[in-house]
């Protein structure tokens, strides 16, 4: 079943030096744009991340250093990417946790404003647990009933991800073929700074979700320990993290809206 769009969206994958969000880095991003009219565009770059592969993340992706002695840095290519994806709601596997605030660190490490306000986020792994639990190499066997080829290849696992998405659709009469609904089911719990840091509560405030003050709305505990806000910017927390609580103080200050 083809996607029912409203605007474009871009199902991306990204290989990496690590699991780290707030530190590791880019080596290589693969995104397919697909529009309401279902044409396809499509973009895979290598990126050199600036710092050593480890040989554990070379083992899963089979990129190492020397592949990229001669490619771009991100911050060479993060206008033409945020270019690609302008408008574009996201998709992935795994997306929500890893994917996107990786990406979001990239863009803000080179300057580059990678705004999500106004983007809806499906993430195919998210559905697929939900409903039946499992890898993209199992969901793909499960619902194409072919072997994925070139898995843990950023290229292979995009296209891989937006297949099993169409087959999910297809094959669950409740999964409604729509963007906003399938980013609802896309979610185990929203959060405001795409880590995890700083969700919403059942009134869509902004609370922490972590450390001493989990549970507490950010704006009660900026009022009431103005130092947080400090520690928080001084300590390694992802970019996208301080750039949200940020804009919560400014708001509480009356600076923006």
């Amino acid at each position: 079943m083809k996607l029912n769009l409203k605007k474009p969206i871009a199902f991306f994958d990204l290989e990496t030096t690590g699991v780290d969000v707030s530190k590791d880095r880019i080596v290589e991003i693969a995104i397919l744009k697909v529009n309401p009219n279902q044409s396809t565009e499509s973009k895979t770059m290598r990126i050199n991340p600036t710092v050593p592969i480890p040989k554990e993340a070379s083992k899963i992706h089979g990129i190492t250093d020397e592949d990229l002695i001669d490619a771009p840095t991100f911050k060479q290519v993060a206008k033409e990417i945020a270019k690609f994806i302008e408008g574009c709601d996201l998709g992935g596997y795994n997306s929500n946790q890893f994917d996107i605030p990786l990406l979001a660190e990239e863009f803000l490490r080179a300057d580059v404003d990678f705004n999500v306000k106004n983007r809806k986020f499906i993430d195919v792994q998210v559905i697929y647990h939900k409903i039946e639990q499992r890898t993209l190499s199992a969901a793909y066997k499960f619902y194409c009933k072919k072997d994925l080829e070139g898995a843990h290849g950023a290229e292979a696992d995009t296209m891989a991800t937006y297949e099993v998405l169409q087959a999910q659709i297809d094959k669950y009469d409740n999964l409604t073929n729509d963007v906003e609904e399938l980013s609802k089911i896309s979610y185990h719990r929203k959060s405001a700074d795409l880590a995890g840091r700083i969700v919403f509560n059942s009134k869509g405030e902004e609370i922490f979700n972590f450390g001493k003050h989990k549970g507490k709305t950010v704006e009660e505990v900026l009022e009431k320990e103005p130092g947080y806000f400090s520690w928080m910017l001084n300590a390694d927390f992802p970019l996208y993290t301080k750039k949200v609580l940020t804009e919560i103080k400014l708001r509480k200050s009356g600076l923006i809206n």
